[in-house]
């Protein structure tokens, strides 16, 4: 089990312990995170649970593939670095502290 901090666009956090071989999105889903809307429920066909990752987090990550690389084309206002998309995020031990940051919207 992984402590994930998700926060707002205006601030606000949420700490919400997120079991392993979950998404990070499964977790913000789960726990009514606002911000993430996760239309598709994980299949990474829309875009609305992109997030950025705080940059100190951004290279313990696995990389994105392809397929994510191309729904984040269609996030609102991508950050090539940060950008991710939370339903691409397994959860593990090692992502325990894992912050991140809504856009001001999704798509």
């Amino acid at each position: 089990m992984a402590k994930i901090v998700y926060v707002e666009f205006g601030g606000k956090e949420h700490v919400v312990n997120v079991a392993n071989g979950l998404t990070v999105m499964e977790g913000a889903r789960d726990n009514g995170i606002p911000g993430i809307e996760a239309d598709c429920g994980g299949a990474c066909a829309c875009s609305t649970c992109h997030v950025y990752v705080d940059p100190a987090w951004v290279d313990r990550l696995p990389k994105k593939d392809a397929m994510e690389e191309d729904m984040l084309d269609f996030a609102w206002q991508p950050d090539q670095v940060t950008s991710r998309l939370t339903c691409q995020i397994k959860v593990s031990d090692a992502l325990d502290g894992l912050r991140v940051q809504m856009p001001q919207k999704q798509i």
